[in-house]
């Protein structure tokens, strides 16, 4: 019974190396698996470049034009829906950054956050750590990138490139809608 219970998984005093482990097949299936890992992460970045760079685009229209010319789902796609409900503390990072025209240190955005929708701020112990959890959480999202200031300190950025848009002309010097 004893042979039996150490045969099978290789964790037994004579343990034995795991199956697969040499097989030239199996580290082909492994490298090819790896690859393809590797290329789908770089895709899932370049579309959320897009996404970020074209939900941008429509915050810059909206900001023209008002948010009426938005329909009710381009409206809750890009975060911008007001529906009776708060948007999500992550949703309310996004927002700031999107619609941000420069990048914004963590203290920034909490202030951003604080102007447009100060209860969601009371829910949270230390606001300022949790908005760094989620800007830190947005770049590994691919949704925005970090940047360092001249003084030295970290800020974020919404990945879209405000160039890539045509509003960055319209939109320099004037200050953030927040």
């Amino acid at each position: 019974m004893e042979s039996a219970r150490n045969t099978g998984n290789g964790s037994g005093s004579g343990s034995k190396s795991l199956p697969g482990r040499g097989d030239p097949h199996v580290q082909e299936v492994m490298r090819a698996a790896h690859e393809e890992l590797k290329q789908l992460l770089r895709q899932r970045g370049d579309i959320m470049k897009r996404i970020g760079t074209v939900k941008q685009t429509i915050v810059g229209l909206a900001n023209l034009f008002g948010d009426d010319v938005l329909s009710e789902e381009l409206l809750e796609l890009v975060d911008r829906k007001s529906s009776g409900r708060q948007p999500g503390f992550t949703k309310a990072c996004r927002m700031v950054l999107m619609e941000a025209d420069r990048p914004l240190g963590a203290r920034e955005v909490c202030e951003h956050i604080q102007q447009r929708i100060p209860p969601i701020l009371l829910r949270h112990k230390d606001p300022l750590a949790s908005v760094t959890t989620v800007l830190k959480r947005l770049v590994e999202y691919g949704e925005a990138r970090t940047v360092v200031r001249e003084n030295g300190r970290r800020a974020w950025q919404w990945v879209a490139d405000p160039a890539d848009n045509g509003f960055a002309r319209e939109r320099e010097g004037s200050p953030s809608k927040f």
